[in-house]
């Protein structure tokens, strides 16, 4: 029996899965995590450099350096293992290692990324954490005054997280050192795989938290740019029913506006797009740490609550007006397209029947010209006729005046028959 063939891109598919684990931290640890995106147009950036600039860091610590076409890599630099991974608008760097500073959230860890080396980065840093994984106290309560000492109180979210397998605590603030700080407190007995997980899902958090929040920016400055142009597209509405304004004038000044707001939603239409997605994986990636209250504190759920969704809710409402704006212009051109259509029509039955009007004075005149033809031509045809016939009139004795009584009737038929006959050959009627 012929076995089936797979379809060339099976297994590379399957192996997708399972190409990006998660990291296996044992505590106590400390991780340096950063994302770096480029400023415009991150989707289309030149990855070659994304993928040398990892090369330059492996270089520095005698690393093996990665195939050139790869989309992630994990690796050991020095005493750190280094998980990096290139997304659609971003890269990322995740160095962990074993053991915790004396001094909390020290500058010195970050020396993993060295700051020349940053400084080359093909594009700007959107995200920098430090986390520190230490082990929770048999009483939950004794890590409060190191949250208190490291954390500004007044945003501090602390929860636990996993089912009570260990306790999160940040306040979504970044230190004079440019990072922000998460404290991983976990029972005793969890492995490696899960406190991975904890640290994975707190560091896609922030970068996918910064990441859509690009989009407010972008909304506030569109929200301006709506404000100026509603006032001229509500005035324009309100213009169609006065007769005194030129249709056409309207219709011109509404299009330019419509090609703006056109022009508008495809300026801010991928990272509308981007932000709404964005904002669907920090949702997904709070619900999936399976938070609960942790001593009385805020929870992540309620901190999202509060200070990150009305941003998103900025930008969806940025969106729908920008939306609402382009179809009420639509409506509108297409009520101004008709109203112009019916002008022209107007005008043109006007035309036509001024067209109509002098056809007929034409016709009238053609017909008067036309006897006036015939009796001339008769005027001189009787003439010659009359010459012609004299000397036949005087052979029977009829007089000049006799003969041309009697041709002149006889030659204005045959004049008229010509002239009838000329014009049906030229298709009058």
């Amino acid at each position: 029996m012929t076995p089936i063939d797979d379809h060339p891109l099976r297994y590379a598919l399957v192996n997708e899965l399972h190409a990006r684990p998660f990291p296996r931290i044992a505590a106590p640890a400390h991780v340096v995590y950063a994302a770096v995106k480029e400023p415009r147009d991150a989707a289309n950036r030149d990855r070659r450099r994304d993928h040398a600039h990892l090369c330059a860091l492996l270089e520095r610590n005698g690393a093996p350096l990665p195939p050139a076409d790869v989309t992630h890599h994990t690796g050991e630099i020095g005493r750190y293992t280094l998980k990096w991974e290139s997304h659609t608008e971003f890269v990322t760097y995740l160095a962990h290692a074993p053991g915790v500073a004396a001094r909390p959230f020290d500058p010195n860890d970050t020396e993993v990324f060295p700051a020349d080396w940053l400084s080359q980065a093909p594009g700007k840093r959107i995200a920098a954490v430090m986390i520190r994984i230490e082990f929770l106290p048999e009483d939950p309560d004794a890590i409060m005054p190191a949250l208190d000492d490291w954390f500004v109180h007044e945003s501090m979210v602390c929860a636990w997280v996993l089912d009570g397998a260990a306790a999160v605590a940040t306040d979504f603030r970044i230190d004079a050192n440019g990072q922000m700080r998460f404290a991983v407190f976990v029972r005793p007995g969890t492995g490696p795989g899960r406190i991975g997980r904890v640290v994975q899902r707190i560091c896609e958090l922030e970068t996918y938290r910064a990441m859509s929040m690009l989009g407010l920016g972008r909304a506030r400055s569109l929200t301006q740019r709506l404000n100026a142009l509603d006032p001229e597209l509500e005035a324009l509405v309100e213009g169609m029913s006065d007769d005194s304004h030129p249709a056409e004038e309207q219709l011109d000044r509404l299009l330019a506006i419509s090609a703006e707001l056109e022009g508008l939603a495809v300026a801010h239409s991928f990272r509308f797009g981007a932000t709404g997605a964005y904002e669907a994986i920090v949702k997904e990636r709070v619900m999936v740490l399976r938070e609960s209250r942790f001593e009385g504190r805020q929870k992540f759920s309620e901190f999202m609550l509060r200070r990150y969704d009305p941003a998103m809710r900025t930008v969806k409402s940025a969106e729908a007006r920008l939306n609402a704006m382009i179809e009420r212009a639509e409506r509108a051109g297409e009520l101004l397209r008709t109203r112009v259509e019916v002008e022209r029509q107007g005008q043109n039955q006007k035309l036509l029947e001024s067209m109509d009007r002098r056809a007929d004075v034409q016709l009238q005149l053609q017909h008067t010209v036309e006897g006036l033809s015939v009796v001339a031509i008769s005027y001189y045809a009787v003439s010659l006729a009359g010459y012609l016939s004299y000397p036949l009139a005087k052979h029977y004795g009829v007089s000049k005046e006799m003969a041309v009584a009697g041709l002149t009737p006889l030659v204005i038929i045959g004049v008229w028959l010509m002239v009838r006959r000329i014009r049906k050959g030229f298709g009058g009627h």
